[in-house]
């Protein structure tokens, strides 16, 4: 079953974090939006739209019901579905994106297996996720319990990602960082940064490759 219960349970407190840390959110967007390629894209994890609204992605998978009616709300066509079953045709776009959604999904190795199915030859995922080695996804860690969201959580390194990548068909790597404070810290808009390493929210971009 997808971690659906939280975003269910506490959906005004998911909307609010946004709110109360803007800087944070606006960085991990221009962070994205320096690897989004071009052409027909869909967001699966969609949530409430808030990175595919600005991204201009029309398309959304999401299982929790109520974050996919904000969805809709703002325009987004959202199929309720989970990231390991999705119910989209073999090589329908271009582009598949996951913002923070690979530490919420059961089975991350079926995810990326479908990612890969749907996405044309040549396409692209491009994955926006907090490294458990950095100093957030280390803070989010030590505090799983304290947070209603992250207590569900499975965080990954971003060696682990790339690993589980190849093995699921993907290559031709991409990475910037960005976030190099706690959001509580942040007063301005992050640079975004070639690699990884530093940030503590990465976003890798990789290609499928053809077997």
């Amino acid at each position: 079953m997808a971690k659906i219960k939280p975003f269910e349970q506490f959906t005004q407190r998911y909307e609010q974090w946004f709110e109360n840390h803007y800087y944070t959110y606006i960085s991990e967007v221009e962070a994205v939006k320096k690897l989004l390629p071009s052409g027909k894209g869909i967001e699966i994890g969609v949530g409430s739209g808030r990175f595919s609204l600005p991204l201009g992605i029309k398309f959304g998978v999401e299982p929790s019901l109520k974050m996919a009616k904000i969805s809709k709300q703002k325009g987004i066509y959202v199929i309720r579905a989970a990231a390991e079953y999705l119910p989209v045709k073999n090589r329908s776009f271009n582009f598949v994106l996951l913002v923070t959604t690979i530490c919420f999904v059961d089975d991350l190795k079926k995810t990326f297996e479908e990612t890969r199915r749907i996405l044309k030859k040549g396409g692209n995922v491009v994955i926006g996720f907090i490294d458990k080695n950095s100093p957030l996804g280390r803070f989010y860690q030590k505090n799983k319990e304290k947070n209603p969201f992250y207590r569900y959580a499975q965080f990954y390194s971003t060696e682990e990602v790339v690993a589980l990548l190849k093995n699921t068909g993907f290559g031709n790597f991409s990475f910037v960082q960005t976030v190099f404070y706690l959001p509580e810290n942040i007063r301005e808009v992050q640079p975004v940064k070639e690699g990884y390493g530093e940030g503590s929210f990465v976003v890798i971009k990789a290609q499928r490759i053809e077997r």
